[in-house]
């Protein structure tokens, strides 16, 4: 039976399992959840995660949800997965595992917050909240401060690999939907980071030619929104 991966290409982690699923050979069905439109909230999502998220893997009788979870699930299950984006070394996994379990309370808690007061407010119409604005900004340029000065310290990619891993995959995924924001913010929040960045056009090499078609909806609604912004405040960008 097919492996079913529930997902939308505009949600950072439906991203890194789909470009995983297919640098890896793994064979399977692409369903297009649109959390735009809330059809995670419909009931027949939410029989199948009930916590109305993507992504989600349905294996044959097993469904499991969580990206990270579902990463490592992927890596182990399937034997033509190539090493080094879960290494079987215990000390190696373990260093894996450290960032994995630092992203979700860094790096992606400071991106969200970013995204949500400067992409998905405007879009709603609904005013900005420039408190929250301020203190995302400060997490996520924290995060990605330790980023730079810790995590990629030893190497192209995290915690001194040479080659990238899930949670590569994953890290980057997430930085990549800052894409969305202005050219100025975007510049401003990530241009001090030189090693942020090489890393990302590392990974992208590392994933090609997967990476760039698994992101062209995002790099697409990037272009609308922000024509769409610039023909509200009356500017070109």
């Amino acid at each position: 039976m097919t492996l079913k991966v529930y997902c939308d290409r505009m949600s950072q982690p439906s991203r890194a399992i789909l470009i995983f699923c297919k640098m890896n050979g793994i064979d399977f069905e692409e369903v297009t959840i649109d959390i735009l439109k809330s059809q995670q909230h419909t009931p027949e999502y939410k029989a199948v995660n009930p916590m109305c998220q993507v992504p989600t893997i349905v294996d044959g009788d097993f469904t499991l949800f969580e990206s990270h979870a579902i990463l490592i699930y992927l890596s182990c299950k399937y034997p033509g997965v190539a090493s080094h984006w879960y290494p079987s070394d215990l000390i190696e996994r373990a260093k894996v595992h450290s960032v994995l379990d630092w992203h979700h309370a860094n790096l992606r808690r400071g991106s969200v917050g970013v995204i949500v007061n400067n992409v998905l407010l405007p879009l709603k119409g609904l005013p900005p909240n420039p408190q929250a604005a301020e203190e995302a900004e400060k997490t996520l340029e924290k995060a990605l401060t330790i980023l730079e000065t810790f995590w990629l310290k030893d190497g192209p990619f995290l915690v001194g690999r040479s080659q990238p891993s899930i949670a590569d995959l994953n890290l980057v995924s997430e930085i990549m939907e800052l894409q969305l924001l202005s050219q100025e913010l975007h510049d401003r929040l990530l241009s001090p980071y030189k090693k942020v960045l090489q890393w990302i056009e590392d990974t992208k090499s590392a994933t090609a030619p997967h990476f760039e078609e698994i992101h062209g909806v995002l790099f697409k609604t990037r272009k609308e929104f922000h024509e769409l912004m610039a023909t509200k405040s009356g500017k070109t960008e």
